[in-house]
């Protein structure tokens, strides 16, 4: 362990973890990122091995896995209240973020101004998604068996409207058997390679090589943390569901997020898919382009993407305010889906981590992983082709026979602007590599643009 320097105590570890809150834009992959930055190459609390090892188990978790990597160090920092002081404030700037910018969306958003903003920010939405397709499709999709996969799953959920999370089980079903039949295709990857520019020896950092003391199995601990986070999460759920009943909008979105907080493996964009699959279309809290207006707002404001849940909590309580004014009801819709959505998180690494060590190269659980890994490529595929439907046509129409699910673009209803916005902002990523944000707020000017020479 380095001995040149003093551990942080709480309070120094809380600035840090705060710095990372207020910073963390970009997705996931640039807050994984950000903090290896931070943690490892400045900070140097740990090394490259133990950052790996903690992000490849978060991988394994349903939920944003920047976040529970966060926990995760925070916990292997300073313990219990560490991993909640890293949660907290790496959710809490886009939880208030996200709050304002609904408001404004709720009262404003058909406002002219406001509207031509977030119809230019549909345009790079859309190619962002696109550029996380295949990102991920190029780390993922290694061999045929893989890109089959994927296959299946964009046909399964584009197609026959499949529910994301039997997608997900039969993946790494698939995985699980592929790896215990020894099959070469299901043999290794599964994980992140080296995330940042500078790697660091485990021997050369605070926490060094050997595990803490607190981090050892202590099954007492596990079930009293456990019941804690259960209680913490469930029973507000439960007391909805008795005082409520199921058809109320906010026992609705208490359970519907607390089933998506258990299944929803593979990331953020994975996640949206799911989500917009079942708000959209299935509950009608909201129509597909304010699906997009909301995941505009989680890329340009810090925390996970998936905090565009809590927008789409917001609008369905604000829609269905049963008995409340209407904002007052989207508030308690926007923190109630963010309650049932993080606070699981917390319990999966508390619960999970100290058990970390016999996850450790199980080639049988990186293989289901790899699996998942693929079929999530084809989910999000199905996002970005469901995205773009909704974005570039005015019109789109349902073909449901014979088992099929599709949706089907109106072509006469091509929205030209729209279309060339897309395009400049594919060009502006693939050809010229702009950043997210960037391409964010060049896209948000230019719709205003166009609204303003009446070509929206």
């Amino acid at each position: 362990m380095m001995q040149d320097r003093a551990y942080p105590t709480l309070a120094e570890a809380t600035r840090i973890w705060a710095r990372i809150g207020l910073l963390s834009f970009g997705g996931p992959a640039g807050q994984i990122a950000l903090m290896h930055r931070i943690l490892v190459e400045e900070q140097r609390w740990l090394g490259e091995k133990r950052f790996l090892h903690a992000l490849n188990y978060c991988m394994l978790l349903p939920g944003p896995e920047a976040m529970q990597l966060a926990v995760y160090i925070g916990w292997l920092m300073h313990r219990t209240l560490g991993g909640i002081i890293a949660g907290v404030l790496f959710v809490l700037p886009g939880v208030a973020a996200i709050m304002a910018l609904s408001w404004v969306y709720a009262l404003y958003g058909n406002v002219g101004p406001v509207e031509a903003l977030f119809f230019g920010l549909k345009a790079a939405v859309l190619a962002i998604v696109i550029q996380a397709v295949i990102r991920i499709g190029s780390r993922a999709l290694k061999n045929t068996a893989m890109l089959a996969i994927a296959a299946a799953s964009f046909v399964a959920i584009f197609g026959f409207a499949v529910p994301f999370p039997l997608i997900i089980l039969v993946a790494g079903l698939i995985g699980f058997f592929g790896a215990r039949a020894d099959l070469p295709a299901f043999r290794g990857g599964g994980g992140h390679g080296k995330v940042g520019k500078v790697q660091v020896d485990d021997a050369d950092t605070l926490l060094g090589e050997e595990s803490p003391d607190h981090t050892q199995v202590n099954r007492a601990w596990a079930f009293r943390i456990s019941a804690a986070f259960l209680a913490l999460w469930l029973v507000p759920v439960a007391l909805l569901f008795a005082l409520l009943g199921p058809a109320n909008v906010f026992s609705q979105i208490a359970g519907f997020f607390s089933v998506m907080a258990v299944v929803t493996f593979g990331g953020a964009y994975a996640v949206l898919a799911y989500v917009a699959q079942e708000a959209v279309q299935n509950y009608g809290w909201l129509a597909p382009g304010e699906m997009l207006d909301g995941l505009g707002m989680a890329e340009t404001t810090p925390g996970p993407l998936i905090m565009v849940t809590q927008f789409v909590g917001f609008m369905g309580a604000f829609r269905e305010a049963s008995g409340l004014s209407p904002l007052m009801a989207a508030t308690l819709g926007g923190l109630l889906t963010t309650w049932v959505t993080f606070v699981p998180c917390f319990l999966w690494i508390f619960l999970g981590a100290p058990f970390i060590e016999r996850l450790r190269d199980n080639a049988v659980l990186t293989a289901a992983l790899t699996a998942i890994t693929a079929a999530v490529v084809g989910v999000i595929l199905n996002l970005a082709v469901w995205f773009g439907l909704h974005v570039v046509f005015d019109e789109v129409r349902t073909i449901a026979s014979f088992g099929l699910d599709l949706d089907v673009p109106v072509w006469s209803s091509l929205n030209l602007s729209a279309a060339a916005l897309v395009l400049a902002a594919l060009v502006a990523v693939f050809r010229f590599k702009l950043g997210a944000v960037t391409v964010l707020a060049g896209c948000a000017l230019a719709g205003m643009a166009l609204a303003l020479m009446g070509l929206t």
